[in-house]
């Protein structure tokens, strides 16, 4: 290692992200850890460690403001050939953020207002997340274990996506009020046959050949061989150029990969079954056969409907109209139509209402409002999309 590990304390902050637990780190504990390897050919791989295992590193604006400027400076470094993106601890890389947090500066808001908090996070989220996505050099994110909701932002945009056999992502942002943000409505558009909808409307679990089939993961590694690919990167040459030194950073994955058995993909095997009830229909049509699903034989699909019926129709809706309205948009568009639907489900009841019975009270009896589909209304749905900020859209630079 070339450099000491380092970092700053988190500071109070909020993730919109699913998490069962909230940030808890120490203020002398740095919530990120930043290194870097050297490598054999002179050039170093900057090393970004989400350090706050005990709330499965939980992603708070402070992380985020720490991570962001860090991976800038370490892209117009000419030295650094490529990033790694991992984890302490063995249970998550992410599993979201901290949406209690969230949830409390909702209620010190007045009625009806943006959470000042809520258009901070997302707008920086966002920008990380956009971020990754087009990152100039090579950049690897280790998904070991928990991944879901805001932990699946900062991997489905990294160039190199290692799952391990205790992978688990979801994006379950339809039991707490929310909807697949993040880019999901971008990436879940991609995966086969609209089983990302599928995905969007029930938060079903993905493992390591889902995440592979569904295009969330591209290498499936032991968890255990982790140091050996660190070693590996530092024994490598790399030459300090975009596409030979992806092609290297994938033969080394490739190889610690070598034997390495993906678990069977529930997700694949009932893609035809996913099809025929998710289809083209309209949700009207799609919700009682998902319904359905949760008296199913299979239990993949009987989790899958049962989360569907406990989940909020008003997220079910907006899920399926932000696919709708972003199906021809570009990757930047889609981060500005989220901001608007993200910020605007800080201001409208079942967000706030979602976290409260799943991790506040934790009655897991939310009382949403509107209680079903039916009376959901287009109106309903437009008033979470619409723009809640004055003049220029604050994401209106990504390009």
């Amino acid at each position: 290692m070339s450099q000491n590990r380092d970092g700053h304390a988190a500071g109070p902050a909020a993730s919109p992200a699913l998490s069962a637990a909230t940030a808890a780190a120490s203020p002398s504990v740095a919530p990120v850890l930043f290194d870097t390897l050297a490598t054999a050919s002179g050039h170093r791989f900057g090393r970004v460690t989400l350090n706050v295992p005990g709330s499965l590193n939980a992603l708070s604006l402070a992380m985020i403001d720490l991570i962001d400027p860090q991976l800038r400076a370490w892209a117009d470094d000419p030295q650094v050939a490529g990033v790694v993106l991992d984890a302490a601890g063995d249970k998550a890389l992410c599993a979201g953020g901290d949406v209690v947090a969230l949830y409390r500066s909702i209620r010190a808001a007045v009625p009806g207002s943006v959470p000042a908090e809520a258009a901070a996070f997302f707008e920086r989220e966002y920008r990380l997340d956009y971020l990754i996505h087009r990152y100039p050099k090579p950049f690897l994110c280790w998904g070991h274990g928990i991944v879901m909701g805001g932990g699946i932002g900062l991997m489905s945009g990294a160039s190199h996506r290692v799952a391990t056999p205790k992978t688990r992502l979801a994006m379950p942002e339809i039991g707490i009020g929310l909807y697949p943000d993040v880019a999901g409505s971008w990436f879940l558009q991609r995966v086969p046959m609209h089983a990302g909808l599928f995905l969007a409307l029930t938060g079903a679990p993905l493992n390591a050949g889902d995440a592979c089939f569904a295009g969330l993961a591209d290498f499936v590694l032991r968890h255990e061989d982790h140091d050996a690919v660190l070693q590996a990167i530092g024994a490598a040459h790399w030459r300090g150029e975009q596409g030979a030194d992806a092609a290297q950073l994938s033969h080394v994955l490739e190889r610690a990969g070598s034997g390495v058995e993906r678990p069977a993909s529930p997700l694949r095997a009932q893609l035809d079954r996913i099809a025929a009830v998710v289809g083209h229909d309209r949700l009207d049509d799609i919700a009682p056969r998902l319904a359905a699903l949760a008296d199913d034989s299979d239990p993949w699909l009987a989790q899958a409907g049962s989360a569907f019926i406990k989940g909020s129709p008003t997220s079910a809706a907006l899920s399926i109209e932000m696919q709708r309205r972003t199906r021809h948009a570009s990757l930047a568009d889609v981060f500005r139509l989220e901001y608007q639907a993200s910020v605007a489900c800080c201001m409208h009841h079942d967000f706030a209402e979602g976290v409260r019975a799943l991790l506040v009270d934790k009655d897991k009896n939310p009382r949403w409002q509107p209680a079903t589909l039916a009376e959901v209304t287009p109106a309903h749905i437009d008033a979470h999309l619409a723009p809640q900020f004055a003049g220029e859209h604050p994401l209106a630079d990504l390009r």
